[in-house]
């Protein structure tokens, strides 16, 4: 196939993702396409976007927040802009300053640059892979995209199924590391870039990670002043928008500061948009929602999804994630980001704030069990009390709807080492291989995949437990919200900010003291400390944290659920695939339990073979 002509079809695939405009270019032995979404100089920031000489050409996805403060430094060097664009600045920077450019971008970003005198090329992902990208190497070839379904475009790349990525994917409903579902084809990893000429990869670079070492010289006092001030930082640079935006307010915590911290800065109130379903209180918790937006003076806008509409929107869904990561938490938010994107084109909203502040009941959970070790045996593995028996009792009564969690946790391996517990913590299907077929079965490696978490879990310089866990869900668990955040909003074309996701503030937050972070088994304790002047006290006490939880478990009493899932699972091409047991699934189907996440993993994994592997 003719280079242009595959670029185009790969970049047909991605319509979505830009729907205002779409360019291309030939180089040395090279060729880029984009698509846009035009959020900032809307006349003047096209793409692919070249130097004066002509020598680079850059194509760009995301945002660089800072690039007013980047355009005003590379100006006192001398350097001149034609537009006032972002990926401009991008373009000069990565010119100007070389590798050093990375450290200094504040944004979600994921980009190539490509040299048109040497064939030389560079890769650059942000460092939480906010924004994604995907790379195959295919004779001679480097084939890249923002998703995977582009990069299948290539003639010479099959959809195959990659059975280490499967592994990994029947355990945690997420792949580690840059490894994908699909055979050949990998992630560039957050925090990550690559470096290569023609058609071969030279190197790739971790240019920021998490940093424990930790800072016992500075009080309380100081991480609550610096880290507010970070946050007010970070959302004001993330209102820069040359189009309206708003933010997602789900009544939690996180996405409170959010849109509270907006409304600081901006002149007009902005609209904020829920979402809730209408089975029941436990999956309401529009309430708190209207009470911050009364606070906050914003207009709450909220949707209601059916039944009907998972049954209609799940197969597609699947589709436009490439691979299907994480929870059911993706339907709700998929329709969250329909109704927002009638309204405006830029939402904020608060992803991060568990993984970083450790907001997450299983920590609770952990630690409870930590502490009844360390009283029982007189020892703690992380030098000292971080969390003992006596102070960690006032938290305990989050753990009430949790019953299931800690029945399966302390079903066996009780006091095991850190990283046993927190893999039986996080594993979202520890009875998978009841679900197997026996050949499946036999190909299942869990010491393989025990391992490759153990890299991840342990790698960190660090003894504390809380560190270790939040390290992994940084790495792991994060990537694969982020992609369901990119994944939703990109559908609906429009573009999703994460103000915690700062490296500012992740940087500040990994060098506490974790018994300062992680006070009495508090969960998010610094982060509440520092914001409990900005946002309304029934947030701030909330007990009852509920995520976005959908009912699944009542849908499948809904004969029409109960049908699409069984023609899913139990058709055909299902049956022939030889990987799940069928009479194993047809059991489950009776006796999943509420907030249950194995008959969402394996209805996501067969849908996904239907979409894509299939699909050949």
């Amino acid at each position: 196939m003719e280079r242009n002509s595959l670029v185009r079809g790969m970049m047909d695939r991605l319509t979505h993702r830009g729907p205002d405009g779409e360019g291309i270019h030939s180089g040395n032995d090279f060729t880029l396409g984009h698509r846009r979404l035009a959020i900032i100089d809307l006349a003047y920031g096209k793409q692919p976007m070249h130097s004066e000489d002509g020598r680079y050409t850059i194509v760009f996805n995301g945002e660089i927040y800072n690039y007013l403060e980047l355009r005003q430094k590379l100006i006192q060097q001398g350097v001149q802009f034609r537009t006032f664009s972002d990926t401009e600045v991008l373009l000069k920077m990565l010119i100007y300053e070389g590798d050093a450019a990375f450290k200094q971008l504040n944004g979600m970003f994921a980009f190539a640059l490509a040299d048109n005198q040497t064939g030389e090329w560079l890769l650059g992902r942000d460092p939480f892979g906010i924004k994604p990208l995907y790379y195959a190497e295919v004779e001679e070839e480097i084939i890249f995209a923002s998703e995977i379904k582009s990069i299948l475009v290539h003639p010479k790349i099959r959809a195959e199924r990659d059975w280490e990525g499967m592994q990994q994917y029947l355990t945690f409903q997420f792949c580690l590391g840059d490894r994908t579902l699909f055979r050949g084809i990998h992630k560039v990893e957050p925090g990550c870039y690559i470096k290569g000429c023609n058609g071969k990869v030279n190197d790739i670079v971790r240019y920021w990670d998490t940093n424990f070492q930790i800072d016992e010289y500075h009080t309380e006092e100081y991480f609550v002043d610096k880290l507010r001030v970070l946050l007010e930082d970070s959302i004001r640079l993330q209102l820069r928008s040359d189009v309206p935006l708003g933010a997602y307010l789900s009544g939690g915590l996180d996405s409170t500061i959010i849109a509270m911290g907006a409304t600081q800065y901006l002149e007009t109130p902005i609209k904020v948009f829920n979402g809730l379903f209408a089975e029941g209180s436990q999956y309401d918790e529009s309430s708190y929602a209207k009470i911050v937006a009364e606070a906050s003076g914003s207009t709450l806008l909220s949707v209601i999804p059916t039944a009907q509409q998972f049954i209609d929107d799940l197969p597609n869904l699947i589709y436009a994630l490439d691979e299907p990561v994480a929870g059911p938490g993706l339907f709700p938010q998929y329709h969250v980001s329909k109704l927002a994107s009638k309204n405006l084109k830029v939402v904020l909203g608060g992803q991060g704030g568990d993984e970083i502040f450790g907001g997450y009941a299983r920590y609770l959970v952990g630690y409870l069990e930590q502490a009844l070790k360390g009283s029982i045996f007189e020892t703690q593995e992380e030098g000292k009390h971080i969390v003992t028996l006596a102070s960690i009792i006032s938290s305990l009564p989050l753990l009430k709807q949790y019953r299931p969690l800690m029945q399966e946790f302390w079903r066996e391996g009780l006091f095991d080492a850190m990283d046993a517990r927190y893999f039986r913590l996080i594993d979202r299907s520890p009875n998978i291989e009841q679900l197997l077929t026996p050949e499946a079965r036999s190909a299942f490696d869990p010491g393989s995949v025990y391992a490759e978490f153990q890299k991840v879990f342990n790698h960190p310089n660090t003894s504390s437990y809380i560190n270790k866990m939040t390290h992994f869900d940084l790495k792991t668990l994060l990537p694969a919200l982020l992609q369901i955040e990119d994944r939703v909003s990109m559908a609906v074309s429009i573009e999703s900010r994460v103000p915690f996701l700062d490296t500012r503030i992740v940087d500040l937050v990994t060098r506490m003291p974790p018994p300062m972070k992680f006070q009495g088994g508090k969960t998010k304790y610094i982060l509440k400390q520092a914001v409990k002047t900005l946002i309304p006290e029934a947030i701030l006490t909330r007990k009852d944290k509920m995520g976005f939880p959908v009912p699944l478990k009542e849908w499948l009493l809904n004969t029409k659920v109960r049908d699409f899932v069984g023609d899913v699972l139990f058709c055909q091409a299902s049956r022939e695939r030889g990987l799940f047991n069928s009479n194993a699934l047809e059991k489950l189907l009776d006796t999943e339990k509420p907030f249950g996440r194995e008959i969402w993993g394996v209805l996501c994994l067969e849908l996904w073979h239907q979409q894509f592997i299939d699909q050949q």
